[in-house]
């Protein structure tokens, strides 16, 4: 590790505790930085070959065919997109200006560069007493969130078969952000540019705290909202490359927890700016909880943004907030137009991928996002072909993995992935 880097990883460890702590923030600090240039070999099969069918791995047909058994190719690239998220956590403690940001968070042969990293402003203010009382580093308005980054290397583009641009959000750090994470009731989503919602269908509205962390600036610092970063930053990108004649352009939103919100909020967002059917927009979600209600997601299938949730039926971030009326009749409980008027009926967006681990108290260790890809490491090597041979004597403990309203059980090994 050159004199730099090794300086700059002891400032970002010694710099840790600005951070709210969460289970999956720590472990980010553990992804290895090899001496040599060669790349961190975290999923062997993650170098599948798409090529022209890679419309359909990017959800064309809406991964038909493709979960139930999870297609190895989809798996590989389902792990891909979680190591970027597992990079925007990592980033939080490094230098957001290194031109070797993804180097240094454990991506150091990804073939794409970063052109942008994001921040998001809280929309809550802290009581003056409480903001004396809060270190200024959990409360501060604005944090880094994440990044922008282009493929650009010709043979991984010759891999995808396009040139993929990635947006890649973070969860839950700052103490701010919990709050706003528990502004539950829904809010309008305006559009981009206004579309009129027909009198006959819900107004598409979203949770409050996930839009105030989506659309508020900073005026004090001159920070515009993430909104406006991602904006700017994606027509600049679509207006470089797409003149050049060079390969297709897609873009893949991939977030765990609450950035697994905000991917669904900015892919509704830069397909209305770009228009639809300009691009392929695809959010590959990890932990999500809910966003928006039924008239949201109406609105984002009529845009045609495919969305993948990668859900643990035992992370109960996932079950909220508020709840879900279905189409089916009413237990008389409680009429649905009654629901309704509370503000808070939400509705599941997008195809789900569901892996169950064992069952837990610990509701942290559910929702890590090392658990999921581990879930979802294991779940790519039961369904291959040749997983049957190398299976070797069952051990470990069971779990299930639900797919496309089947349930299957897979044996899962108690050790969580080891990163070489």
């Amino acid at each position: 590790m050159s004199p730099c880097s090794s300086f700059l990883l002891k400032s970002c460890l010694s710099t840790r505790q600005s951070f709210f702590p969460t289970p999956r923030h720590n472990s980010c600090i553990s992804c290895r930085r090899t001496k040599s240039a060669r790349p961190v070999a975290v999923h062997p099969s993650a170098a599948a070959w798409l090529g022209k069918r890679w419309t359909e791995y990017q959800g064309a047909s809406n991964w038909d065919g493709l979960l139930d058994p999870l297609n190895p190719t989809l798996c590989s690239e389902i792990l891909r997109y979680g190591d970027f998220v597992q990079a925007a956590y990592c980033c939080c403690d490094l230098d957001p200006c290194s031109p070797s940001l993804l180097r240094l968070s454990g991506l150091p042969c990804s073939g794409y560069r970063v052109t942008r990293c994001l921040q998001a402003t809280s929309g809550t203010r802290l009581p003056c007493w409480a903001a004396a009382a809060v270190p200024s580093s959990l409360s501060r308005q604005s944090s880094w969130i994440g990044f922008v980054a282009v493929c650009e290397d010709d043979s991984e583009i010759a891999r995808l078969g396009r040139r993929d641009v990635v947006i890649s959000l973070r969860g839950t750090v700052t103490f701010l952000e919990w709050l706003d994470n528990l502004r539950a009731t829904l809010t309008s989503a305006q559009a981009a540019p206004f579309r009129p919602t027909p009198v006959h269908r819900s107004k598409p509205m979203v949770e409050c705290g996930f839009w105030s962390l989506f659309t508020s600036p900073a005026p004090a610092v001159c920070l515009p909202s993430l909104r406006d970063q991602i904006r700017d930053e994606v027509r600049r990108l679509v207006h470089h490359y797409a003149g050049n004649r060079g390969p297709d352009i897609s873009i893949t939103i991939t977030g765990h927890s609450l950035g697994a919100a905000l991917a669904v909020l900015a892919a509704d967002d830069i397909t209305a700016i770009l228009g639809c059917g300009a691009l392929r927009v695809t959010v590959v979600s990890f932990g999500g909880p809910r966003v928006g209600n039924a008239g949201f997601r109406r609105r984002i299938e009529e845009q045609g943004i495919k969305v993948l949730r990668i859900v643990n039926t035992s992370d109960i971030i996932t079950k909220v907030p508020g709840f879900v009326v279905g189409d089916q009749e009413e237990d008389g409980l409680c009429p649905n137009w009654l629901l309704s008027k509370t503000g808070w009926v939400y509705a599941d967006i997008g195809h789900e991928l569901r892996v169950r681990s064992r069952r837990t108290a610990n509701v942290a260790a559910c929702h890590d996002l090392r658990h999921y890809l581990q879930l979802v490491n294991q779940l790519g090597d039961e369904s291959s072909p040749e997983s049957d041979e190398e299976q070797g004597p069952a051990s470990g403990w069971r779990w299930q993995a639900v797919m496309a309203g089947a349930t299957f059980e897979y044996n899962v090994s108690n050790s969580f992935p080891h990163y070489d």
